[in-house]
């Protein structure tokens, strides 16, 4: 199966031993790339052991080294985002204690379509409806997709071509899930008789948002502040603003980006302080504690907003009030 280079070397590929990520452990050995592999084990079904096995057995045939998670929650309430959010917090830990500089995932042209109309269906701009990309930058690595612009049946084709082992995890066709919803009734239908289109029309759309030339470096940038220009535009700004808190592992959900434009001042999660003032867009970690007022008369002179002013001083961050 042919997927465009990865030219990192140390790569990390998020498996499961299903259909998609079992192609392309093969994928990425056919075309020379270096990679090992991590695998979480939610203990929710019986065939997790079985997926687990197979990932040591694949791991010790070629030569890659292999990180396990086991984990029980508790609440299964919202186990999707539960799940999401405990896999990528095993990724982070990986990479950064092992310095892999991309984690590779299997999603799919099926999964880009089935993000496209779930983004539709709660109302969302260009900017949201292709935000699946084949790459984003997140924290100090890239994520890779490189199976982004391909189907599924593509995959399937491959998978049976080369007789290569895979699970179905059941739990991927209950439809109380609402990505399995918008994959049964909508996404898996329309690529079936669409396909060659989608996949035009997503490189179009991807071609035109790089058209829009939008300045998402800061301007200033000391730990972790990052200083912006503000856009003047709405669309542009959560979208400056919603690359920053991916980069530091954080989704905005569709309120939350609501929120911080009509606000203008806000913390997200409790974690990370948001300001967007006539002329800039700050950015920084959510902070308490008490300041001098020497420094405080100091950021209101400076028109430094309130959120940000106490992880200025924590930081002892002086740069900044050069900027604005």
């Amino acid at each position: 199966m042919k997927i465009n280079r990865i030219n990192t070397k140390k790569n990390l590929l998020a498996f499961s031993g299903g259909v998609d990520s079992s192609a392309l452990f093969f994928a990425l050995l056919e075309n020379s790339i270096p990679f090992d592999i991590a695998i979480v084990n939610y203990n929710l079904r019986e065939q997790a052991k079985e997926e687990v096995a197979y990932a040591k057995e694949l791991a010790k045939k070629f030569n890659k080294r292999i990180f396990i998670k086991e984990v029980n929650f508790e609440n299964s309430s919202n186990f999707e985002k539960q799940a999401r959010d405990f896999r990528y917090k095993f990724f982070n830990e990986i990479i950064e204690e092992n310095c892999y500089e991309t984690l590779i995932t299997a999603h799919h042209l099926n999964d880009r379509l089935e993000w496209f109309f779930m983004q539709l269906s709660r109302g969302a701009g260009i900017l949201e409806l292709i935000s699946f990309e084949e790459k984003t930058t997140f924290k100090n690595y890239e994520i890779v997709r490189p199976l982004i612009n391909t189907s599924r049946d593509e995959i399937l084709t491959y998978l049976e071509k080369n007789s290569i082992k895979y699970f179905i995890d059941e739990s991927n066709l209950d439809e109380k899930y609402r990505r399995n919803y918008f994959r049964k009734n909508f996404s898996n239908k329309f690529l079936q008789e669409f396909k060659t289109g989608v996949k035009k029309s997503f490189e179009y759309l991807e071609k035109d948002i790089n058209s829009l030339n939008i300045k998402n470096e800061a301007i200033y940038k000391e730990k972790e502040l990052e200083i912006f220009r503000n856009l003047k535009d709405d669309n542009l700004n959560i979208r400056v603003i919603d690359l920053s808190l991916k980069r530091r592992g954080f989704l905005l959900t569709k309120d939350q980006r609501d929120e911080i434009l009509k606000q203008k001042e806000l913390v997200v999660s409790h974690k990370i302080s948001i300001a967007i003032t006539e002329d800039y867009i700050f950015i920084a970690p959510y902070k308490i504690s008490k300041m001098e007022k020497e420094f405080k008369e100091k950021c209101r002179i400076k028109k430094i907003p309130k959120n940000i002013r106490v992880y200025l001083y924590e930081e002892k961050i002086e740069g900044v009030f050069k900027i604005v």
